[in-house]
C-alpha cells in the first residue's frame, strides 16, 4: 500500500495557548515510565510498516526517542523463524552494530530499549505464542495491532479487520494478555472506527473499553477510519471526546504528527498522554530533539550538515549490518528522500539519493553532499 509521506495543509484547531509554551508546561503522566522504565516523554516513535526496522530506531534513540515500536511483526512468520526473528530482535542487532555488550549498552543508553514487539496475526493461539516468543527475544512491552488498513491484511482477517469483529478481537487480546508474563506490559494499536457508520464506533468501543478490563496498559488510537488508510485528516475531535469519557485511562495519540509543534498541538487538544510519531519522524529523528527542546524551555535545534552527515551514515551503517549490502543499498532511497528535506541543496540530494543502489554509491553522494565541516 502506498503511504503518502507529505502532510496536507494543516488544520487550524483551537489551541490553549502556542506550542512553546504548551511544550514548557508538559510533564509526562507518572503512571507511563512507571509502567515502561526509560519512557520519560510524552512521545514516541511508532510502528509503521516497511520503515521502522532496528536501524531506524537505534537512529531515533540518539536523538531522543525514549520508546519506540517495531513494524507488526506477523505471528505465523515470527514462529517460523522467518523476519522478525533475526532481523528485529532488539539486543542481537545492538551487538551486531558494534555497539557491544548489551548490559554496557543499556546503561550508556545505546540500545534499542525500552521498545515495544508489534504482533499481528488471526487466531488467538497463534496470537498468544508470537507474543511470548517477543517476551523471551527482550522485548520490553507487547503491542497488539488491530489497526493495520492494507488490503491483505483485511483478506487475512487480521490487523484492522478486527475493528468489523469486536468479539474475534477481544477473544486476541485475551489470550495475548494471558500469555505475557503480568510484569510485561501488553498495549493495543486501534483506528477509531472500521469506517463512520454508526455500529462500527460502537464496535470500537466495545474493543476499547474490553482491552483496559482484560488488563492492558493503554491503547494508541490513530484518528482515522481503516476505510480512510492514510486519505484525508485524523479526527482529532474523535479523540478528544475518547479521553473526556475515559478520562482515568492512558489513552495514546496518533495521526498527522508531522513536526514538534504537532505533538504538543496534539497533547493540548486531544488531552492525549503520549503522542505516537510515524511518518513524521521518517528520515527526520530530530523531530525528538526538537520535541525535548521545547519541553526544556529552548527553541529547538535545526539539524546542522554535519548532524545531518552524522545520522546518514548511522543509519546506512546499521541498516548494512541487519539487513545485508544489497539490500540495505534500495532500502534506503525511501528515507533520503525525507533526509533531503533539510539539507539547503534539497532537489540536488534527492535526485543524488534517488539514483543510489548501493552503499558504496550512499556514502559517495553523503560525502559529497554533506562535507565533514558542512
Amino acid at each position: 500500500m502506498s503511504v503518502e509521506l507529505n502532510p496536507a495543509p494543516p488544520i487550524q484547531r483551537q489551541l490553549s495557548a502556542a506550542p512553546c509554551d504548551i511544550a514548557r508546561r508538559t510533564q509526562v503522566d507518572a503512571r507511563i515510565p512507571a509502567l515502561v522504565p526509560g519512557f520519560d516523554a510524552p512521545f514516541f516513535q511508532a510502528g509503521l510498516a516497511g520503515y521502522s526496522d532496528g536501524a531506524m530506531r537505534l537512529v531515533a534513540r540518539t536523538h531522543g526517542a525514549p520508546f519506540c515500536i517495531t513494524e507488526a511483526l506477523l505471528d505465523r512468520t515470527l514462529l517460523l523463524g522467518g523476519k522478525g526473528r533475526r532481523k528485529e530482535d532488539p539486543d542481537l542487532i545492538a551487538s551486531e552494530v558494534g555497539l557491544g555488550d548489551v548490559d554496557d549498552n543499556k546503561v550508556a543508553s545505546l540500545d534499542d530499549h525500552p521498545v515495544a514487539g508489534q504482533v499481528m496475526g488471526t487466531h488467538p493461539d497463534q496470537m498468544a505464542a508470537a507474543a511470548l516468543l517477543l517476551v523471551k527475544m527482550g522485548y520490553d512491552v507487547v503491542d497488539v495491532n488491530l489497526a493495520c488498513p492494507v488490503k491483505k491484511i483485511r483478506c487475512s482477517s487480521r490487523g484492522g479487520h478486527f475493528l468489523r469483529e469486536p468479539q474475534q478481537a477481544i477473544e486476541v487480546l485475551k489470550a495475548v494478555r494471558q500469555a505475557v508474563p503480568p510484569t510485561i506490559p501488553c498495549t493495543v494499536k486501534l483506528r477509531r472506527s472500521w469506517d463512520d457508520a454508526p455500529e462500527m464506533a460502537h464496535a470500537f468501543e466495545c474493543i476499547f473499553d474490553k482491552a483496559y478490563e482484560i488488563g492492558y496498559a493503554w491503547a494508541t488510537v490513530h484518528g482515522r477510519t481503516v476505510v480512510q488508510k492514510y486519505e484525508g485528516y485524523a479526527k482529532w475531535e474523535v479523540l478528544r471526546d475518547l479521553v473526556r469519557r475515559r478520562s482515568d485511562r492512558l489513552v495514546f495519540g496518533s495521526g498527522d504528527i508531522w513536526c514538534a509543534n504537532d505533538i504538543f498541538a496534539m497533547l493540548d487538544f486531544c488531552g492525549v498522554h503520549a503522542v505516537s510519531v510515524a511518518r513524521g519522524c521518517i528520515g527526520n529523528p530530530w523531530i525528538f530533539r526538537e520535541a525535548r527542546d521545547m519541553m526544556a524551555g529552548h527553541a529547538p535545534r535545526k539539524p546542522t550538515l554535519s548532524e545531518q552527515r552524522q545520522a546518514l551514515l548511522a543509519h546506512c551503517s546499521f541498516a548494512e549490518v541487519i539487513h545485508g549490502e544489497r539490500s540495505a543499498g534500495r532500502r534506503m532511497r525511501k528515507f533520503g528522500i525525507k533526509f533531503s528535506a533539510h539539507h539547503p541543496r534539497r532537489e540536488d540530494v534527492r535526485a543524488a539519493f534517488i539514483e543510489c543502489e548501493t552503499m558504496a554509491q550512499w556514502r559517495s553522494v553523503i560525502e559529497r553532499m554533506y562535507p565533514v565541516d558542512g
